[in-house]
């Protein structure tokens, strides 16, 4: 199977390493910047996003650009989108006359302020500028050096196209990777995409101490309004209690590897916003999506709590202490 991943960050990089260490597959990796491309064709690393991790001898580089790679992804059997979700559109439009099953590894909303008004999750946007495009999504709970060191991980392939789950499951499926297929695309965007805010909202909780008990419960809720969001975009709710639901929100809330969990930690440290983004030299999604989710679920008339909080937080109307005070300062409800 020839594969090609568009975008060489930490995950793009750690999904084509996997799958070139399956003899029946031809992996090509591409990066946009041409320095970055060139690092990587000479050391066989991934110097900046994964350093120490030896390519396997099968994974290709390609430096080709414009036509010239138009036509390499026309001959492809399966293209993955692994770029941030700033650079979803672009990557589509270049596709949009694509005949070869397409899927993107991007999680959360396109920026409120780009085309197409209030931000877009992945589907949408694909709908605006690559419709005849057979696509989908492959998200769930991973960590990228984990899938790139072979530990054990379960991921999710949603598309409306039986043809691109299918190439998704033949792409990445392995003795230590198993890949689920779904029709859901909205849930498992939607999970994807809000489960980077809670886990800034459970970063801030565990950098100030606040004990398990406190976690559990901003994980729960958090849950309740990735669901409710979910929903209101046309998601099914068994999804929220699967891979790309349940499964990806205790992932990034509570595991050290996160980077949207650790912002949520920096900021509770007394470090501004600019600070905790420099010192993790990786984008952290949760941070560029929080409004939007926010603005998505106001639009639908959704109510999400913790997303406002973690909003005021981001954009210093409220500070680490103000924030729980006004979590917790809540009038009682009954759950749901």
């Amino acid at each position: 199977m020839k594969i090609s991943v568009l975008g060489a960050g930490a995950w793009g990089t750690a999904l084509a390493v996997a799958a070139a260490r399956m003899p029946q597959h031809t992996v090509t990796l591409w990066a946009r910047d041409a320095r970055q491309q060139r690092a990587m064709q000479t050391e066989r690393v991934n110097p900046r996003y994964l350093p120490g991790l030896a390519f396997p001898e099968g994974l290709r580089i390609s430096q080709l650009q414009g036509n010239y790679l138009r036509a390499h992804l026309a001959s492809q059997d399966l293209v993955v989108i692994a770029t941030p979700m700033a650079g979803l559109r672009d990557m589509l439009v270049l596709l949009a006359e694509s005949s070869v099953p397409v899927a993107w590894l991007c999680k959360g909303f396109e920026a409120s302020n780009a085309q197409g008004g209030q931000g877009l999750l992945g589907h949408e946007i694909q709908a605006q500028c690559a419709p005849g495009v057979s696509a989908g999504v492959l998200s769930g709970p991973s960590f990228a050096m984990e899938v790139a060191l072979g530990q054990p991980t379960a991921l999710v392939a949603a598309s409306a196209h039986a043809s691109v789950r299918t190439a998704l499951v033949d792409a990445f499926h392995s003795p230590h990777l198993r890949v689920y297929a779904s029709e859901d695309v909205a849930g498992v965007e939607v999970g994807g995409a809000v489960k980077n805010v809670m886990a800034i909202a459970t970063g801030l909780c565990d950098g100030l101490q606040l004990g398990l008990n406190a976690r559990a419960a901003l994980i729960t809720r958090g849950l309740a309004e990735m669901t409710r969001l979910g929903l209101a975009l046309g998601a099914k709710a068994e999804t929220f209690m699967g891979l790309s639901g349940l499964g990806d929100l205790v992932l990034t809330a509570t595991g050290d590897l996160s980077r949207n969990r650790r912002i949520g930690s920096a900021l509770a440290q007394g470090q501004s916003l600019e600070q905790a983004v420099q010192s993790l030299g990786h984008v952290a999604e949760g941070v560029y999506s929080a409004r939007t989710v926010l603005h998505r679920a106001d639009a639908v008339g959704v109510q999400m709590p913790i997303t406002r909080c973690v909003v005021a937080l981001l954009e210093g109307q409220l500070q680490a202490t103000e924030a729980v005070a006004a979590l917790m300062g809540r009038e009682p409800a009954a759950e749901m």
